[in-house]
């Protein structure tokens, strides 16, 4: 694959190699085909390289083996884990490199086991398979652009329980390229799909005990190695279905954990970085301990030359060999901690905004963590989208109801300049969601107002406490009309404002069809039909809405522009990009803007051809008349048909409802002096 620190299958055998500044020696593992019995060991020559930042690599050929074979790497050193020094040459390590593996992982305390206490861990461990890598594919660029609709999926989950996905394809990366797939991605108008971890991850250590795995996958052992539970055809599946996505317009985003690893805290297991040289790939606080930025225990090192060198190998390597158009980063800011401070230009955001091959992909960072200076948003680079928790949560209490929100709902609906116009930024970076995978799922949010998350068996522990949530009068499940009722409108209102939203937007799989997690707002444990999406039960005319909303919001480039708005006409046109009114079509004034108990707005935005589109927005509990200014030669049509949900201001908006309406010409008179249409 030519990264320096790969494997490299050379004629008659195979040259390996890994780095470790601290070992003083290694080996790699060579098992049969069934990845059960060691049958040859080979120690490699530790060898220092000059003009490099202290740099050691241990390397080694091991003749007559060839691609399919299955090996592990070991090293010997210090032990002396207060130090970050874990060297054991019982403990059976993932190549960092390793792009398949020959099963998935398992927990066993055995892999946690001090240094001469657990025995060689090879039985418990999968084995790294030497690949023939295929040939690199013709760089193209990406699919999706800034302003399209993300859609975030579980690949598990999202297909586990899809009638028409042939049973033992359910659940895998192969299944999104299935046609009933692809055609219901294609009706909802999704410009990327972000697949949620799928390399190799490990449980959590407490969760075997509870009989629960994870389900989420943002536990990973090593970065480049797919789980052979979610691909099991490896490197070739994805790169097909990449393939076959792209066929049919839409992207694909690779959501990648480089923050932690599955090693944890000193109570973890060495499964590959701790045992081959955690002080290089792990920071460490100034006593020995581990920091933990990211609240599992460790946190990588993306401040050393070898991680960012890892780092930037594996994003060419999925960038190569797969096809993608891109990458979200799970807590950016560990990227960008030099020294354990967060540096909007570090050396590894550099790199990968400025890398050749990586510079033109989406790049899309979750902006926190939870380390010092770990809340980030709004400071990533102009590479960098951002996932955008202020809009999240200013949507959520506007629709919640609370007093105050109607300035915050307008930032947000106009693209946050706020946060995104630093620095004479015209142009918006902002990721726009409601609900993600971590929290509440949209139907919860308006039918819980207190998480449930008993099943994961903490007695509610986990989870955030405030999900600025509301039940509409009962928690949880109902059989009352008028709540159930109250529920669906407010989901709608809910889709409606994000698809009314400038700039990306993020829609997570099943919201467009009120799938529910029964108040679970931290289902990372739950591989079963807590997660598993409900497509035999799926609400079928809210899913319609969905769909028209993406469409309206494909047909009017004003919807997913992600310039800023300035009250002014763009060029070429004689409307102001945005006008801001009141329910009687005056314009807002700082009175209306500062009236703590106004829930209501319509947002005019030119662009929508030769007319202006316009969002109303009736956030109030009662029914309310709308009053939209006219222009000569010009009329107000619904832009969203009732068959599909849409509404008009022939009669008062309902309470708690987004209408959209769009301004058309007027088609002429006929003979007998009467308008068309």
């Amino acid at each position: 694959m030519g990264a320096k620190l790969s494997f490299n299958v050379l004629g008659k055998g195979v040259h390996f190699v890994f780095a470790s500044q601290s070992a003083t020696r290694g080996w790699v593992s060579v098992f049969d085909p069934a990845g059960a019995t060691e049958i040859q060991r080979v120690e490699l020559e530790r060898t220092p390289l000059q003009f490099t930042e202290d740099r050691v690599l241990f390397q080694g050929f091991v003749q007559d083996i060839k691609a399919g074979a299955r090996y592990g790497f070991r090293a010997d050193g210090p032990y002396a884990p207060d130090k970050g020094l874990w060297f054991d040459p019982d403990k059976l390590l993932t190549d960092p490199y390793a792009i398949e593996i020959d099963r998935p992982y398992q927990y066993h305390w055995r892999l946690a086991a001090k240094r001469n206490e657990g025995a060689d861990t090879a039985a418990l461990m999968p084995k790294a398979i030497v690949v023939a890598m295929p040939e690199p594919l013709s760089p193209q660029p990406p699919l999706f652009q800034p302003g399209g609709l993300i859609y975030e999926l579980n690949v598990r989950s999202f297909t586990k329980l899809h009638p028409d996905v042939p049973e033992a394809q359910r659940g895998t990366v192969a299944a999104l390229a299935h046609p009933a797939i692809i055609e219901h991605l294609r009706r909802l108008g999704v410009s990327a799909v972000e697949l949620m971890p799928i390399t190799a991850s490990i449980d959590e250590r407490h969760l075997p005990p509870l009989g629960l795995s994870n389900a989420w996958g943002y536990n990973p052992v090593t970065f480049m190695a797919l789980d052979p539970r979610l691909a099991p055809g490896g490197l070739a599946e994805l790169r097909d279905t990449v393939a076959a996505l792209r066929e049919a317009g839409i992207g694909t985003i690779l959501d990648l954990v480089f923050n932690h690893t599955g090693e944890s805290d000193r109570f973890g297991p060495t499964l590959s970085l701790r045992g081959l040289d955690a002080q290089a790939y792990y920071r460490h606080e100034p006593d020995g301990r581990l920091a933990n930025d990211t609240g599992t225990g460790n946190t990588v090192a993306c401040d050393q030359p070898v991680v960012r060198e890892m780092v930037l190998d594996t994003l060419r390597h999925f960038v190569r060999h797969a096809g993608v158009d891109g990458f979200r980063f799970d807590l950016a800011p560990v990227l960008g901690r030099v020294d354990g401070t967060f540096e909007s230009q570090a050396p590894l955001l550099q790199a990968i905004a400025g890398d050749p091959l990586l510079a033109a992909r989406v790049l899309i960072a979750e902006p926190w963590d939870i380390g010092p200076g770990g809340y980030q948003l709004g400071n990533f680079s102009r590479s960098f989208l951002e996932w955008n928790d202020r809009y999240r949560d200013d949507v959520r209490r506007f629709w919640r109801g609370d007093a105050g929100t109607i300035g915050a709902l307008a930032t947000r609906l106009a693209g946050s300049s706020d946060v995104f116009a630093r620095a004479g930024q015209g142009t918006s970076r902002t990721v726009n969601f409601i609900a993600v995978h971590d929290g509440m799922t949209l139907a919860d949010l308006v039918a819980y107002e207190e998480k449930h998350n008993e099943a994961n068996g903490e007695q509610n522990r986990d989870g955030h406490g405030d999900n600025l949530s509301w039940n509409n009068g009962v928690e949880g499940g109902t059989d009352d009309a008028s709540i159930v009722g109250a529920r669906l409108g407010d989901q709608r209102a809910l889709l409606a404002t994000l698809f009314a939203s400038r700039g990306t937007i993020m829609l997570t799989a099943g919201d467009e069809f009120g799938r529910t997690q029964d108040g679970n707002n931290n289902a990372y444990a739950q591989d079963n039909a807590i997660t598993w999406l409900d497509w035999a039960g799926r609400d079928q005319a809210l899913e319609r809405y969905a769909a028209a909303l993406s469409a309206l919001r494909r047909a009017v480039p004003a919807l997913s522009d992600t310039r800023f708005l300035s009250g002014q006409p763009q060029a070429g046109s004689d409307v102001p990009d945005v006008a801001w009114l009141t329910e009687s079509g005056a314009p807002l004034g700082e009175v209306d803007w500062n009236d703590a108990r106004r829930h209501r707005l319509a947002m005019v935005l030119g662009g929508a051809g030769d007319g202006r589109l316009a969002v109303v927005v009736n956030g109030d509990r009662r029914q309310c008349v709308f009053t939209l200014p006219e222009r000569t030669g010009f009329r107000w049509h619904a832009a969203i048909e009732a068959a599909d949900g849409g509404g008009d201001l022939s009669r008062p908006v309902p309470g708690r409802t987004v209408v959209f309406m769009i301004e058309r010409k007027a088609s002429g008179r006929t003979r007998s002096g009467k308008d068309k249409g």
